[in-house]
């Protein structure tokens, strides 16, 4: 992207008068490294005496621009995405470095903007894809958001004022009101992290897409940090549910630990033909190139398959898959912030959680490499709170 104008002339560590600290890649290498910066001004005080402030301060409290409708947080879980792996290493040809990334993000509220109602200092709150959009358009008025032509991403994404946005894999954040998730009591922080990310990018088509009502057959095709999720969720609404993997060692895990109804290998042909025609919909996770007619072939007359993976190069898809069965091929990008709020309550009342490794910075590299072999399950979290404590833990 280019030049972010005046902003880009200010270090990232100058730019804003909210210090932070996170880590950083510098270059396509995708390698992180400790990085300060700033974010813009958390919410203002207003002191109970104006006489005890000191005249630069009360200026800065009636005139700066932010604050009002802002909440400020301490992160302390942040999960890490396969899209975190793409863009630190400009796989979409679209980073802006220096790039802090991270948008599964849990923390606690640490202060809130006068015109902030629904949160307080202490509660459990998360971050998701996006803290802003110009609220006026035909997707934002009908709650998406995540469609919104001017949406602003957590991170590699400009700003209002021209400043870059930086993510998660940080130790604190200052987010707008109304792009601020609640976050259920009982719902444990770590393992609810993931959720803002892959939890609505799953919920979102099973609910726009008809495939959560109960009863209905629904296939989800990749078993990984996105897949694992859909097969609970799936479960949740009542549904029937399949997963479709290239790896057959998978398939005790998918049954008995998360509860599908049953597994297929997709390279197995007896095992394709035999569920050909068999499913209403299919959650297509898969993150890297794959045969989508295969897949197609499962679905019933009138069945529906939406990726959610976002592969570097382009799907072939033979239109005579499609065509003979009515068969319909679809995208979905995350989810509103409505939607996202009533995914992560369903996640509470069902006790839904992301299966999890958690991580602290000095493994964040490791955990970068081990990613990019899909070597995790099902998700790396980072516990931001305690630093660079040591090593790995699995949950």
């Amino acid at each position: 992207m280019g030049d972010t104008g005046a902003a880009a002339a200010t270090s990232p560590e100058e730019q804003h008068p909210q210090k932070a600290f996170g880590w950083a890649a510098r270059d396509s290498s995708g390698v992180l490294s400790p990085f300060p910066f700033s974010r813009r001004q958390g919410p203002p005080y207003y002191p109970m005496c104006f006489a005890d402030l000191p005249l630069f301060l009360l200026y800065d409290s009636f005139f700066r621009a932010t604050g009002d409708d802002d909440v400020k947080l301490k992160i302390l879980y942040c999960g890490i995405c396969h899209s975190d792996l793409h863009s630190i290493k400009n796989e979409w040809q679209n980073t802006i470095y220096p790039i802090v990334p991270g948008h599964e993000i849990v923390g606690v509220v640490t202060e809130v903007g006068r015109n902030v109602q629904n949160f307080k200092v202490g509660d459990k709150v998360g971050v998701g894809c996006m803290v802003d959009s110009c609220r006026t358009c035909d997707s934002c008025n009908q709650g998406f958001e995540n469609y919104c032509p001017k949406w602003v991403l957590t991170y590699n994404s400009i700003h209002s004022d021209g400043t870059v946005t930086y993510g998660g894999y940080s130790d604190v954040m200052v987010v707008n009101k109304d792009f601020v998730i609640r976050f259920p009591d009982n719902l444990p922080m770590d393992k609810g992290a993931p959720l803002l990310c892959a939890g609505i990018t799953v919920y979102s088509p099973m609910k726009y897409f008809g495939l959560n009502e109960p009863g209905k057959h629904l296939g989800v095709a990749g078993l990984g940090g996105l897949g694992h999720v859909a097969v609970k969720f799936g479960k949740a609404l009542g549904l029937k549910v399949t997963v479709i993997s290239t790896s057959p060692n998978k398939k005790k895990e998918a049954i008995e630990r998360l509860g599908a109804d049953a597994f297929l290998v997709s390279r197995d042909p007896e095992q394709m033909k035999a569920a050909a025609g068999t499913m209403d919909g299919i959650i297509d996770t898969v993150s890297a190139t794959h045969p989508v007619a295969p897949l197609l072939s499962l679905l019933k007359v009138q069945g529906k398959m939406i990726l959610v993976g976002a592969p570097e190069k382009p799907l072939e898809v033979p239109a005579f898959c499609l065509i003979g069965g009515g068969k319909s091929l679809a995208g979905s990008c995350i989810g509103g912030i409505r939607d996202t709020q009533e995914m992560i309550d369903l996640a509470g009342k069902h006790n839904i959680t992301a299966e999890i490794e958690i991580i602290s910075f000095d493994y964040l590299n490791k955990a970068i490499e081990r990613l990019a072999k899909n070597d995790v399950k099902y998700r790396f979290v980072i516990d931001v709170a305690n630093g660079s404590g040591g090593g790995v833990a699995h949950c």
